[in-house]
């Protein structure tokens, strides 16, 4: 249980002026980041407790579909860049450092090139293939204009993974694989995510796809089937012991691609079912063949120790632009509605009498039993207004908010709201734990 007097949690009423969006206002209102600087931001606790659940989930499901992890660091040296042709080509996004000994290093905004050079330096022979190795690190990007807060700023964490395989069969197995891993996060994230035909950019490659939820702030302009509004990755079964191939080719088999690959001819035999948008990019994978493994000099030993230039792919989910993503997908004008799988406390507790001591007694023993079934708890036990602190529990949008006060107590009744549907119900303590333990 955690105490609302005592929690680091500095809310603030009015938007704040920076804020252009809604993912940004309330992440700034519910006290859960501050900005340091252009584009970077501190997390705050309640801001870092969902940011932890997200990587939770993304970690969870790299796990579950055989990727392996490792942790890169956020320093380069500019050799590895300056080798795979990337170093002078990248732009001024990328931070170039010099070190006390002049070489040159970078600040990484992404690792293509240092896991190439993991592979090389530990990997000789096709028996120790395929392999996906993944971290979850800082990165940064010296964006022109940074705004919106998480969703588009300098330094970020991402989930970057990368495939090595032997051949283009094999390759485009470890992308499916991603693809239907990507799938998995985003459903059990909250997020309805449609994968579009997307163009490489920097990564390179020639077969790409984004993860785009629609969001009417969004930066992309999007197009799509109508149909896709009705896909359920919650009602399939992405399992991997599946056909792989055939999950990804259901899931592309309808019209959808970012501005940069749409084609006009394709939307206008669509009619009424395209839907033109404005989408948020989720996650990005890239399957660049030999790019970086032939500009580097690797190679491994085939079955006939014949050399083989390995195929890759790389695979990122922007983790803490996924914060912002979830709440301009899930809010409303009070605040915040967090998903059950990622709120940074499952239940909050309000007590409208903190000087009645059978309130603050009632508040504490379901505080215990709530936290025996699993749950998070937050207590507002603070010396404030009733409207106030209703106001701040709509703000931070945990799932469950539990209202206790004299004149419930009197008829052995507490308050019970469901934050997404408003619901409220007056129930005994009895009947509010066995309503939220684990089997309902």
């Amino acid at each position: 249980m955690i105490r609302l007097s005592q929690y680091f949690l500095p809310t603030v009423k009015e938007d704040p002026a920076e804020a252009q969006i809604v993912s940004h206002k309330l992440m700034l209102r519910a006290g859960m980041i501050r900005q340091a600087s252009a584009g970077i931001y501190s997390w705050l606790p309640l801001g870092l407790r969902v940011l932890k659940k997200v990587e939770k989930i993304v970690r969870e499901e790299q796990d579950v579909a055989g990727a392996q992890e490792i942790l890169m660091p956020t320093i380069q040296s500019a050799e590895l860049w300056k080798e795979s042709g990337r170093y002078n080509g990248y732009g001024k996004e990328m931070l170039r450092i010099l070190d006390r000994h002049q070489r040159e290093m970078l600040y990484g905004p992404t690792n293509e090139e240092l896991i190439t050079d993991i592979f090389r330096q530990t990997l000789r022979s096709y028996k120790d293939l395929p392999k996906i190795l993944y971290h979850i690190q800082w990165k940064f990007r010296d964006e022109v204009r940074p705004r919106f807060g998480v969703m588009r700023g300098r330094e970020f964490l991402m989930k970057d993974s990368y495939s090595f395989d032997i051949d283009k069969i094999r390759a485009r197995q470890s992308y499916n694989r991603m693809f239907v891993s990507y799938l998995r996060t985003f459903a059990k994230l909250g997020l309805r995510a449609i994968p579009m035909q997307a163009d490489t950019g920097p990564i390179g490659g020639n077969l790409s796809h984004e993860f785009i939820i629609l969001a009417e702030t969004g930066e992309s302009e999007v197009f799509c089937d109508k149909k896709y509004l009705n896909f359920d990755p919650l009602a399939e079964k992405l399992t991997y012991e599946n056909n792989l191939e055939k999950i990804v080719e259901r899931w592309t088999s309808e019209y959808a691609a970012t501005d940069e690959k749409h084609i006009v001819a394709k939307e206008k035999e669509l009619g009424s079912s395209l839907l033109h948008a404005r989408g948020i990019e989720v996650g990005h994978i890239f399957y660049f063949g030999k790019k970086y493994s032939k500009a580097m000099g690797v190679t491994i030993a085939g079955p006939k120790e014949e050399p083989i230039i390995p195929e890759m792919g790389s695979y990122g989910i922007g983790v803490s632009r996924l914060v912002g993503a979830i709440i301009e997908a899930s809010h409303d004008h009070a605040g915040i509605i967090w998903p059950d799988t990622v709120s940074p406390f499952s239940c909050g507790i309000l007590n409208l009498r903190i000087n009645d001591q059978n309130c603050c007694k009632t508040c504490e023993d379901l505080a215990i039993k709530l936290e025996k079934c699993g749950h998070e708890v937050l207590y507002d036990d603070r010396d404030e207004t009733a409207g106030n602190k209703f106001a701040v529990m709509d703000l931070v949008g945990l799932p469950w908010q539990i209202v206790v006060g004299p004149r419930g107590l009197k008829n052995g009744v507490v308050e019970l709201k469901r934050r997404d549907t408003g619901e409220r119900n007056e129930l005994s303590i009895d009947s509010i734990i066995e309503k939220l333990s684990p089997k309902n």
